[in-house]
Order: C-alpha cells, then structure tokens, then sequence
C-alpha cells in the first residue's frame, strides 16, 4: 500500500503523541514525529515503532523556532519517504501569570514557539505541497485563543493568532490544492494541565456540557479527520473540540 505522510510537531507526548498514534493505526500514513525533547521522542517513535513498524515512524529532534532546524528535518523526511502530504503544527507551550506579572522573557518563549514555530514549519512544506498540487495543514489553536482566559495574555495572543495564519493561508494556497484548518482543543487532560490544581479541573468539567474533560484522543480524531478525503471541501475551518464549553 502506498501510505500518505503526515509530519506531526511537539510528537513527542501529548497530543502530538495521540494524533501519532491515530494516524498510525488506520494503516494508511506513515509519522515523522518532530520535538525537541529528544529522549521522550526517542522513547516515543520506539514504543509506536514496535506497535505499528518502525519503517512506519521517523523521528527528528527539532527546534521549531529554528528556520535551519526545521528546514534541514523536513528536507530529511522528502528525502526519505518522498512527500509530506499532510503537516500538524502541534507544538506548543504555556508560561501563564497575570498580565503585571508577565515577563518578557516568557511573552516570548511562548510566541516564538506557539506562533513563530507554525509559521516557519508551514512555510517550509508549503513549496514542496505547491510543486505536488496537494497537501494539508493542521494547526493547533485553544479555546482560549477564540474566547482569551485570565493569566494567559501570552498563549491567547499566540492560538488567536493561529487561527489568523490559518485563515490566511487557506486563502493563498487553495488554488494550489492545499487546504488549512485549525483545530481549537477544550481543557484536554495532557502533561499541560498536571500543574492544574484538581479543583479547577473539577469545575471546568462541570461547565463542560458533556461533563468531562478532553481526552488526548478526541483531538487526535480531529487531526485524522481533517487531514484526510472526508474533509476534501473544508478549509479555513477552525474546529472547537471543546465538549461544547463555550456554548
């Protein structure tokens, strides 16, 4: 079978960990996993390695705030597997603290990744996908990037501005067969919320309608979903996977 390759940022755990593994089980697509972290990326492309073939899965230590970083990776999985067809920018971090509290050093760390690191890893498969007609971004946002939320002026800023590079690059490539959609992830229980008091947790999942809080693989769904031929006519879409928590 001739499978279809998605490169999925911030791989390593997480979401980027869960939409790996999506991707993986249906058979379909190969994984190259990006992240900085190289050990727990090791350790990740190992264990799904064993579980789904390990020609199947490929690995980078990236920087995605590093143009050469990123460029040199996704030269690497062209040159191995032959295309990228489909991107998630998952990558992401928090540095959270009231705005009089906020440092610039921590504005910074989270921009660069959250929003710089999009930008440079779309610009850097959007030629190979323009050359080849075809192809597919994804890129994270947050619920608190379409509504804000208190103590995190740096993460809103940078998931708000997510869904304007989405909306945007939907318009410019469309006619080369590229589509562009972000995802917008609820309160998700990742490695993000473990510093999260429990009582918080407890009270967002009781203003969630559904009453619970996301699970890893109800994101990964919507990766899948979006990257594939059942989405063929959506683009520009931002999709909420919040369990309804802002209604």
């Amino acid at each position: 079978m001739n499978r279809k390759n998605v490169v999925i940022t911030g791989g390593a755990r997480g979401l980027g960990r869960a939409g790996a593994e999506r991707f993986l089980r249906s058979g379909e697509w190969t994984v190259a996993l990006f992240d900085v972290n190289e050990e727990q990326l090791a350790k990740t492309a190992g264990e799904l390695g064993e579980k789904y073939g390990a020609e199947n899965v490929f690995w980078q230590k990236v920087d995605v705030t590093s143009r050469e970083s990123v460029e040199k990776a996704v030269a690497q999985v062209i040159e191995k597997a032959g295309s990228v067809d489909a991107l998630v920018n998952n990558a992401g971090i928090t540095r959270d603290a009231m705005l009089h509290k906020l440092e610039e050093k921590d504005w910074d760390v989270v921009i660069n990744v959250n929003l710089k690191g999009a930008f440079l890893c779309g610009q850097a498969v959007a030629s190979h996908m323009k050359g080849r007609k075809t192809g597919v971004i994804i890129n994270t946002s947050s619920v608190v990037g379409v509504h804000g939320n208190i103590g995190q002026s740096n993460y809103a800023a940078s998931k708000f501005g997510i869904i304007g590079l989405t909306k945007t690059w939907a318009k410019e490539m469309g006619k080369d067969g590229i589509r562009v959609n972000a995802v917008a992830p609820g309160f998700t229980m990742t490695e993000m919320l473990e510093s999260v008091p429990e009582k918080v947790l407890t009270s967002v999942a009781e203003k969630t309608p559904i009453r619970r809080l996301g699970k890893p693989e109800d994101i990964a769904n919507a990766y899948y979903f979006l990257a594939g031929d059942e989405s063929s006519f959506i683009t520009g879409h931002v999709l909420s996977v919040d369990g309804g928590l802002v209604l």
